[in-house]
């Protein structure tokens, strides 16, 4: 049996984690229902993914730095997600997690579960405080599908063999370019996009979906 090396392509948020991290620094700075809501309009695509983002981003200005080691000690990973990253690379398989959400929260996991290949916003900061803004070109979602084709190329897998997962409007230009796309717990403009759907809160059932077992 000839092996086929896949790329499996997780968003974080919501997804390959329990939170929204955004939500997590929101309440550290006091504006968690401004947040929550400008981030529930931009998942059911109602908003421009950018625009939303630098909106929310903007409200945590002056909160200081310090927030976001609290904040990563506070992530919880989905149930599942750690099995899944062994699993595949056990197999010889890649594993990528493109966010939306930022490289500062999301790089101490990607170095304890050896995870290679990963892109995220980055938060500014300036004299210990968070400026409200960000540094870098914004990861919406036409910048996950781009990564998605730029990892497949790093990781010498076709395209048709690359698998996506999220489960928001940002992830849908990633879901159509790869090879095969699963919502997780998607949104309904997700799920109808997708060609398999997770409805329970285990990325588990992943490793089958896609045929590796």
């Amino acid at each position: 049996m000839v092996f086929v090396k896949r790329l499996v392509v997780l968003d974080v948020d919501s997804t390959f984690i329990q939170q929204e991290a955004i939500e997590l620094l929101a309440a550290k700075a006091g504006v968690l229902d401004e947040v929550s809501q400008i981030t529930e309009s931009a998942m059911r695509g109602e908003l421009d993914f950018e625009q939303s983002l630098r909106a929310r981003v903007l409200l945590l200005k002056g909160v200081p730095e310090s927030v976001i080691s609290q904040v990563q000690k506070e992530i919880s990973l989905t149930d599942g997600a750690e099995d899944l990253v062994s699993a595949l690379h056990s197999k010889g398989h890649s594993v990528a997690l493109v966010s939306g959400g930022f490289i500062d929260i999301i790089e101490p996991m990607t170095r304890a579960l050896s995870i290679k290949y990963y892109t995220a916003n980055k938060l500014e900061v300036v004299a210990g405080l968070l400026t409200g803004g960000l540094i870098g070109p914004v990861i919406d979602r036409a910048a996950k599908a781009t990564a998605l084709r730029q990892f497949a190329t790093a990781s010498g897998v076709e395209i048709k063999n690359t698998v996506a997962i999220g489960d928001g409007a940002n992830d849908l230009d990633m879901m159509a370019a790869a090879g095969l796309s699963i919502a997780f717990n998607g949104k309904p403009i997700v799920v109808t996009a997708a060609d398999l759907a997770i409805n329970e809160p285990s990325l588990r059932s992943v490793i089958e979906l896609i045929g590796l077992q």
